[in-house]
């Protein structure tokens, strides 16, 4: 069966398990540190985990070059290009960890999950992506029965204690239209420059705004001092969340160099990621709601199958 798939359908799918674990690696560490610290060191970790093969690029290329781990070279063009994108990404991550922090993981995850919808529109405006039968119904189902459980949950937001609350949906609702636009921009990145110089990158370009804002925050506060790392919780869970994010990122850009590849698809695959945020919200935490949300794991699920069902070659 694996044969009928394409390559990039399957890269979008082992980024899609991979970003979901992310989801539940944030919200574990998110329960017990501040967002600024977790950020900082999750980006810091992954520049430092990306050094590695970015250093024997650099010290032996004649090894590296042909492998899968190579690092080529950027003008200073491309670093302006990358630039922007650590910025697009750090705004909507910043967003994202502040609701997924006061927000319960079964309502962020499918909520997140809303942002295909967004990049579909620009697939089909900008690059002119056509989909066939199978992958319209997919992304038609996938997107629609978040929607159905987005406005479900907007009626329950008018009874709680509300100036709270709303204030971090309106960040999520944040995260996800500046997500969307990472993708669109994404898709135009990879067919100009290698994948994983722009991965290496802006990962380092993150890292430094982030010591940035790091600094800017604790000086404000008056506690301006070097991170304790006895003081943050569950730094081997920060750990994984550079773990899976590089891994899921690296796999997500690889499948956008497919000049057959579509963003509309590939964007909507790996947001179905949001499932096992999802399962996990629901099985451990006890969140409240469940077979609502399982109906809404289920319509995710149907529309992921159509997908890989129309994206076979």
């Amino acid at each position: 069966m694996w044969r009928f798939w394409r390559m990039w359908t399957i890269l979008a799918f082992i980024s899609a398990l991979c970003l979901g674990f992310y989801d539940i690696s944030k919200k574990i560490a998110l329960r017990e540190n501040r967002v600024v610290d977790v950020l900082t060191i999750s980006v810091c970790l992954s520049a430092l985990l990306l050094s590695v093969p970015l250093s024997l690029s650099r010290l032996c290329p004649e090894v590296m070059t042909g492998t899968p781990f190579y690092v080529p070279q950027l003008d200073g063009e491309a670093h302006l290009y990358t630039i922007l994108k650590s910025v697009i990404v750090l705004s909507s991550w910043v967003f994202a960890y502040i609701s997924l922090k006061h927000l319960p993981l079964s309502v962020v995850s499918p909520m997140q999950a809303t942002r295909p919808m967004w990049t579909l529109v620009g697939a089909l405006l900008i690059f002119g992506e056509r989909l066939n039968t199978w992958q319209w119904i997919g992304v038609c189902l996938a997107i629609g029965t978040v929607f159905v459980f987005s406005f479900k949950n907007k009626s329950k937001i008018k009874n709680q204690k509300s100036q709270i609350n709303t204030r971090y949906y309106i960040a999520l609702a944040l995260a996800i239209l500046i997500g969307a636009c990472s993708g669109l921009y994404d898709k135009y990145l990879m067919r100009r420059y290698d994948h994983n110089a722009v991965q290496v990158y802006y990962t380092f370009y993150q890292a430094l705004m982030m010591l940035i804002v790091w600094v800017i925050v604790n000086r404000k506060n008056l506690k301006f001092e070097i991170i304790n790392l006895k003081s943050i919780k569950k730094i081997g869970v920060i750990a994984m969340i550079s773990l899976f994010l590089i891994i899921s990122d690296n796999v997500y850009m690889l499948a956008l160099r497919d000049p057959d590849s579509l963003i509309a698809v590939v964007s909507t695959i790996r947001r179905g990621g949001a499932v096992i945020g999802f399962a996990y919200g629901l099985i451990f935490l006890k969140e409240p709601d469940p077979w609502h949300k399982v109906l809404c794991m289920i319509g995710i699920l149907t529309g992921l199958i159509c997908l890989a069902i129309g994206s076979m070659g």
